[in-house]
């Protein structure tokens, strides 16, 4: 009997199944890349988002009429702990690399620091409120920025500035 053709044969399919195995790994390894980044940018949006509507949220409650000044405490208090920004920053600090957790984490430092000052009487549209918005501002802008890094975006070529539009419309992040 003549081995060759068997061997052949036999070593094909070996090359073969090699390849496919190969090939497979280098699929599942893009796809659990893919999916890392699909996580990334969806807690990087949640966390985005509650920054913007917490800070909305805490301006508007500090401009309005309270009975006391305990009435505007407390719905400052209650608005930063429903907003959900302690759960977004929670995944973020599972999920993002060092340098988003900081920068996001110096983010909500600015919102408690704008939180604080509210609830001791500082006035919307005061020198020491709209310090306090510029601050929150720069440390969203290099939150952002770090983000896009990490995604793989890069950085914005033409964006708002941010410490203007943030203070004077809410809306404009």
């Amino acid at each position: 009997m003549d081995w060759l053709p068997l061997l052949s044969t036999l070593a094909g399919a070996a090359i073969g199944i090699a390849a496919t195995l190969i090939a497979d790994r280098n699929r599942w390894k893009h796809d659990d890349v893919k999916e890392a980044l699909r996580l990334r940018l969806d807690v990087y949006t949640q966390y985005t988002t509650t920054v913007k509507v917490l800070g909305e949220t805490l301006r508007a409650l500090a401009g309005r009429d309270h009975p006391s000044h305990d009435a505007r405490a407390l719905a400052l208090r209650e608005a930063f702990r429903d907003s959900g920004i302690a759960i977004a920053s929670e995944r973020m600090w599972l999920i993002a690399p060092q340098p988003v957790v900081k920068a996001s984490n110096d983010v909500f430092h600015c919102l408690r620091r704008i939180c604080a000052g509210y609830i001791d009487g500082t006035p919307v549209s005061s020198p020491e409120d709209r310090a306090r918005w510029e601050a929150r501002g720069r440390a969203a802008a290099r939150m952002r920025g770090l983000m896009r890094d990490d995604l793989g975006v890069g950085p914005l070529t033409e964006r708002h500035s941010p410490l203007l539009n943030d203070y004077d419309d809410p809306a404009a992040e």
